[in-house]
């Protein structure tokens, strides 16, 4: 081990799915990880699940967690930093990918910046990047907008407002689904866009079912569609 720990709030990137960490964690990760004994994590128990990747000879039983999810009262997490403001070093662990993009850690991480104590991101796999970088669209100007509306005319009506910024601002727009919605994401993309309009799916990345394609809406339409039923995906517009 020759990476020295920092009294710092650590951001740690876990896996898009079952990947093996060495695939796509720099060796530096394992060694800040298995030196840290307090996390804040989105689940505790997928959380132990990735620091066993990460090194299966971690004692999880040492370790203190701090759950912050989507249904953590906000005002309930500013003792989650009490170890770190005493001199030790935390972690923060997302579902998956990186924390604070697209992710509750975001509420912790803001806490330490406005008490002024030192943020560390690590580096790991991205999806929503790495959907940019494999779709061949524009990666000057992108924005990601999270989960579309789940009735089909109000997701039909976002989506064309999408579509427009395409156009007007020469923009690349990214969005997410639930898996189990992703076959009726796509179905409303092909029936409410521009044939010209451009769509990749970004799908299982970095898995063995990775799937990255970049069609016109025409052509998806012509295009026999694969089954994303419960693969994590991310859906990128461009002109």
């Amino acid at each position: 081990m020759n990476s020295t720990i920092e009294n710092a709030l650590y951001l740690i990137p876990s896996l898009l799915g079952e990947t093996d960490a060495e695939q796509v964690l720099p060796s530096y990760n394992h060694d800040i990880v298995v030196q840290i004994k307090y996390f804040i994590v989105e689940n505790v128990r997928s959380a132990r699940r990735f620091l066993k990747k990460v090194d299966k000879d971690i004692d999880i039983g040492t370790l203190t967690f701090y759950e912050l999810s989507e249904h953590t009262d906000v005002t309930q997490i500013g003792n989650y930093l009490d170890p770190l403001k005493n001199g030790s070093a935390m972690g923060v662990i997302s579902e998956a990918g990186c924390p604070a993009v697209a992710d509750p850690g975001a509420a912790v991480v803001a806490i330490a910046q406005k008490q002024n104590l030192r943020v560390i991101p690590l580096v790991g796999p991205s999806s929503i990047i790495m959907a940019v970088m494999g779709s061949g669209f524009n990666g000057q100007s992108f924005a990601f907008n999270g989960y579309l509306p789940v009735k089909p005319a109000e997701r039909a009506q976002k989506l064309k407002q999408l579509e427009s910024r395409v156009y007007k601002e020469n923009q690349t727009q990214l969005f997410i689904e639930t898996p189990y919605r992703n076959a009726k994401m796509i179905e409303t993309i092909l029936s409410a866009l521009r044939p010209e309009t451009k769509l990749c799916i970004a799908a299982g990345i970095t898995c063995p079912e990775e799937y990255i394609h970049t069609r016109t809406v025409a052509q998806w339409k012509k295009t026999a569609l694969p089954d994303l039923n419960k693969v994590p995906a991310i859906f990128l517009l461009y002109k």
